[in-house]
């Protein structure tokens, strides 16, 4: 895959780092920070936290486990917890944005099943906690998750996913990545409200997690087992403007809005609740998961506006040009960001790039880069025309494995090589147009675009019926006019 200048490759230093959140990011879910330091890319402390928390394989035990996060026996019982469903009575708004979220998507998406599926035949079942220890944290920390694993026997709680009490019940936080909150089956339901009405339902607690992003880290940095990072929102936001400021990941992805917290007598209107839609740059691709085409609709319009907001592209170049001559076009790119990368979370899989058309007054097409294939995918690897766009400008990561391949899959990689744009911070590339038999002037046409995952590799999956609905996304767009002598 071409990532263009100044690329970045990241080798672990952490020995068995494990996480759920990388088998996901191959397809769902932009996240938060700097570009990741090539010496090491876990949070600071990581390497210590990590080493003693995380087991290896025994002979009398092959599969790696870990005892938090993936047992080796059910440290919960599935059955304290309660459905999203009856949280409803009570919680209605809440609910419903919850129910178009990609929380409640983790584990009934059916990209990601595929993907817990090729690691199941690789390792022959010995891994199969790794993918799922954060899309049903429940599931897999009480016993749901063995050797081999159906969906089809899991509980209805633990095919939430990521549901209501998977978050409200965590009590702290022992490491922030893999994986790595403590859930407390019996213990009280928390959240950031400091003075909550206490009911007949449940109790309530205020908990200072809610307001802090190492509460999304735990999730959302991941680990490969054999130790390569591949996701760091996290790390990237403790060195980002936003974290200097004061400002965590709910500040964007779970805005504010002035209601009841719950729908009974007494609870007062509050102006700080959270929405729980939790937008990011994904959308499902389940044709069945949002079924109502309003609300799709208007999950999708909510993707769109961030990502418009995430960056711009500028274009920049001489007023005038020789015909013959070649004219020297520069493409800005900026991250508007203050909080992360962009992109961040599982850029090994997110797509963005610079498409760039040069034009003249006659209609021919001079110069083209960023253009897709009859496949629809990036003339890069895993394209039906690999590596034929020579100028391809992509601001994501790539995996490699020990034989210097490129692979999709991060339990056979030992390189991610990053080439994203680090917060408020801009890349700029040159592109040669040839100007021989030109007719002026000359437009240049450049647009920043974002997929959340390659056409390629669903149809290597088996899901041809996807791809249709992986949509390409305008993040920014420039134009340039420039005339010939």
């Amino acid at each position: 895959m071409s990532l263009g200048p100044k690329a970045v490759s990241s080798r672990s230093q952490v020995t068995w780092c494990v996480s759920v959140a990388a088998c996901v990011g191959l397809f769902v879910a932009v996240g938060c920070g700097a570009p990741p330091a090539p010496e090491s890319d876990a949070p600071e402390g990581a390497a210590q936290e990590v080493s003693g928390s995380f087991d290896t394989a025994t002979p009398d035990r092959p599969h790696l486990v870990d005892a938090l996060s993936m047992p080796a026996e059910p440290t919960l019982s599935v059955d304290s917890f309660t459905s999203a469903s009856e949280c409803a009575e009570c919680h209605p708004r809440h609910y419903a944005e919850w129910s178009t979220a990609m929380h409640a998507y983790a584990t009934v998406d059916p990209v990601w099943r595929a993907l817990v599926g090729v690691r199941q035949a690789d390792f022959n079942g010995e891994r199969d906690k790794f993918c799922v220890q954060c899309h049903t944290a429940i599931g897999t920390r009480g016993g749901e998750v063995t050797a081999n694993f159906s969906f089809d026997d899991f509980s209805p709680i633990a095919l939430e996913g990521v549901t209501c009490e998977a978050c409200h019940k965590i009590s702290s936080i022992e490491r922030p990545f893999t994986g790595g909150h403590v859930l407390d089956e019996s213990g009280p339901i928390r959240g950031p409200i400091r003075d909550p009405v206490e009911t007949f339902f449940h109790e309530s607690e205020y908990s200072e997690l809610f307001d802090s992003s190492e509460l999304c880290a735990s999730c959302h940095d991941v680990f490969e087992q054999h130790g390569l990072n591949l996701e760091r929102p996290y790390a990237e936001w403790l060195e980002s403007p936003a974290a200097r400021e004061g400002r965590n990941c709910q500040s964007c992805h779970m805005p504010t809005y002035t209601g009841q917290a719950a729908v009974l007598d007494g609870v007062p209107e509050r102006d700080n609740l959270h929405s729980h839609r939790f937008i990011g740059v994904d959308l499902p691709l389940s044709p069945t998961f949002i079924e109502d085409p309003e609300v799709f609709e208007e999950v999708r319009r909510e993707v769109k506006a961030l990502l418009a907001s995430a960056g711009e592209i500028e274009l920049s170049a001489a007023d005038t040009v020789q015909v013959g001559e070649t004219l020297n076009v520069n493409a800005t790119v900026r991250n508007l960001i203050d909080a992360h990368n962009l992109p961040t979370g599982a850029t090994f899989n997110r797509q963005v790039w610079i498409a760039l058309t040069a034009t003249d007054a006659a209609g021919t097409v001079l110069f083209q880069t960023g253009h897709l294939d009859a496949n629809g995918d990036l003339r890069t690897w895993g394209s039906d025309e690999p590596d034929s766009d020579e100028h391809l400008t992509t601001f994501q990561s790539g995996f490699t494995d020990a034989d210097g391949n490129r692979t999709p899959f991060p339990w056979k990689a030992v390189e991610n090589n990053s080439n994203s744009i680090a917060p408020l911070e801009e890349r700029t590339t040159t592109f040669p147009v040839p100007t021989t038999g030109a007719v002026g002037p000359i437009t240049i046409d450049a647009k920043l675009r974002f997929r959340q995952a390659p056409p390629f590799v669903a149809r290597a999956l088996g899901l041809e019926a996807a791809v249709p609905r992986i949509e390409i996304h305008e993040i920014g767009e420039a134009e340039l006019i420039v005339a010939v002598e």
